[in-house]
Order: C-alpha cells, then sequence, then structure tokens
C-alpha cells in the first residue's frame, strides 16, 4: 500500500513537471468540422509560456502560400488549458491564401507522456461567423528535438518545401539583381501625374535613406541559413502601438512605411552563392506609444527558423547578418 502510494505520489510528480509549460514548436493539420470541404491547413505554433502568459507566432499553410501573426494567450496550468484569441484564419472554401480571413479562438487540452506531448482542440469563429466558418479540429505535436522544425511541412503530401509564395502586397528580393531603391517605387498609377508621383517618392526614399545613414548602426547577431530562399517575418514584439518601419538590404531601402502589427510583414530573399552574406537593417520612422520601436525577425529557411529581438530608435538602426552556410 505504501508503495502504491509513493508510486502514484512520483507519477503526479511528474505529469505536474511535464504539465507546467507550453513552451515549444507544435505541429498539426487542422482540419474543417464540414462534409463540404476536403481543404486542410499544415498549422504550426511556436511559442513560450512565462507564468500563464503565453506568446509566439502561429501560422499556417494553406493551398497556395504561408500565413503567420504574432500571438499572445493563456495558459492554465491546473486544468492544462491553452487559449488564444482573435486569431485570423483563411476561410476553408477560399480558392487560395488570399481569401477570406475567419476571426477564430483557439483552445487546446495540453496532454503529456514519456513518449509525445500533445496540445488537442480546435479553432471555433467568433458568434458572428459561425455559421460561414466551422470549427477547425487540431492536434498538434511537440517537436521534442526542435532541430527540425518544418518535417510536418516537409513530408506532407501537399509537396510544400523551402519554398514560400508571397501574397501581392509582400516583397520579393534577389541578391542576385543589383540593389536598386526602385524596388519600392512601385503601384503608382500610369497617368499624366505619374512622373511628378514617382519623383516624390524618390525624394522621400532619398530622405530616408539619409537619415538611416546618419544614425549609428547597432548589429544584433549573425545568422547561418541553409537554403537560398528566405523568408523574414516581422512582428510588433510589445503592444501594437502605432510602430512604422522601413526594411534596408545592405543599406539599400528595399520597404518603406511599413506598420508594425500581430500579423506578419513578410520579405522573401533569393540568395545569390556569390552573395552569401547580407546585411538587413531595421529603421525607425516612429516609436509608437511606447518606446523605443521593437521587433520580433523571424528568419525561416525550410529547414531551420531563427528568432532575433531588434531595437531602433531614432539616433540608432538594427541590424542582422544573413549568411549562406557553405556546403
Amino acid at each position: 500500500m505504501r508503495f502504491s502510494t509513493i508510486f502514484l505520489l512520483i507519477v503526479s510528480l511528474d505529469q505536474a513537471a511535464c504539465a507546467q509549460t507550453v513552451t515549444g514548436s507544435w505541429y498539426g493539420i487542422a482540419d474543417p468540422a464540414t462534409t463540404s470541404s476536403s481543404n486542410n491547413y499544415l498549422t504550426e505554433l511556436i511559442i513560450k509560456q512565462k507564468g500563464d502568459d503565453v506568446e509566439g507566432v502561429f501560422g499556417y499553410y494553406f493551398r497556395d502560400g504561408y500565413q503567420s501573426y504574432y500571438i499572445r494567450g493563456k495558459y492554465n496550468a491546473s486544468t492544462r488549458l491553452l487559449s488564444i484569441k482573435n486569431v485570423l484564419v483563411t476561410y476553408h472554401g477560399s480558392r487560395s491564401i488570399e481569401g477570406i480571413d475567419c476571426p477564430m479562438d483557439f483552445s487546446a487540452i495540453l496532454m503529456t507522456s514519456k513518449v509525445k506531448s500533445t496540445l488537442k482542440g480546435s479553432f471555433k469563429s467568433h458568434e458572428k461567423y459561425k455559421y460561414t466558418c466551422p470549427e477547425l479540429m487540431v492536434n498538434y505535436s511537440l517537436d521534442i528535438s526542435e532541430t527540425n522544425q518544418d518535417s510536418i511541412i516537409k513530408n506532407s503530401s501537399v509537396g510544400i518545401k523551402k519554398i514560400w509564395k508571397p501574397r501581392q502586397e509582400e516583397l520579393v528580393y534577389s541578391t542576385k539583381d543589383t540593389p536598386s531603391a526602385a524596388l519600392v517605387i512601385k503601384d503608382i498609377p500610369k497617368n499624366a501625374d505619374s512622373v511628378k508621383a514617382i519623383e516624390e517618392k524618390k525624394a522621400e526614399i532619398k530622405k530616408i535613406a539619409t537619415s538611416f545613414e546618419q544614425r549609428k548602426n547597432i548589429m544584433n547577431n549573425t545568422v547561418e541559413v541553409e537554403n537560398d530562399s528566405i523568408r523574414i517575418s516581422f512582428y510588433d514584439n510589445g503592444d501594437i502601438d502605432g510602430d512604422s518601419i522601413s526594411i534596408f538590404i545592405n543599406k539599400v531601402p528595399v520597404l518603406i512605411h511599413q506598420p508594425l502589427s500581430e500579423k506578419a510583414l513578410n520579405l522573401y530573399i533569393a540568395m545569390d552563392e556569390k552573395h552569401g552574406t547580407n546585411e538587413i537593417s531595421m529603421f525607425a520612422e516612429n516609436l509608437g506609444k511606447y518606446p523605443p520601436n521593437t521587433a520580433l525577425m523571424v528568419i525561416s529557411d525550410g529547414e531551420k527558423r531563427h528568432e532575433v529581438f531588434m531595437s531602433s530608435s531614432l539616433t540608432q538602426n538594427s541590424s542582422v547578418i544573413i549568411k549562406r552556410k557553405k556546403k
């Protein structure tokens, strides 16, 4: 009897220790709770827990592309319930990832054992959309090694690997091309005022570039990537307070006047083997409501995922060196 009591106590303590955190890299497939659609979502949840608070990145692949968001939530250790509010997921009947977004709330129960850890739950749409957007059932598994975080995606039958398909408003940049500020001169209507509009845009770019050069450049980190195609995502790392940034590659502006939010600002780069080192810089256009201007920078190359916390001000830029790993 005493042995049984001690054994049960040890098991309970072991389970409690496992249940203390949901920190980690979770991967799964979300299926709509409807018979009218065979579409599903390959989804990832990269989260960190501190106390009862959880924050991180929620992302998913759907049909022709990938979308990700910076998320915050709560974890109740006593009930093992993870809750994340206001997650946007593309409507399951959309023909592409650029379809209508469904506002949803995610909740899941943490189950742990010596073999594996899972988060079993669902995404439920808000009351207004409950008849349009069905519940998405999902069962996440924890990647214990965290050495192959895209394994579920790479081994799937969908065939999405390494290359992410950007939306129209997102930038694709090739380091094989000669760097040019003309990258940010786009979407100007072709009319009688187009020449004037281009000149105004050029003057605006020149002003930002001059300010960039006048500020101190702080090097945060050097990141080595495996592949020649990478995705860089920027998220507001604090309260969404109106932070606005410009992005420079090798000291050339490629994106300007970009607001930071919980939704990813994505930049896709095709790396050139002859120019294996690239400097990515964040220029603060303002400080938002709560200075300084901070962002979470996530670099994904299809093999590994790297996180860098960026902080810039009106006197300094924040930069990262990205290098191709030599084979």
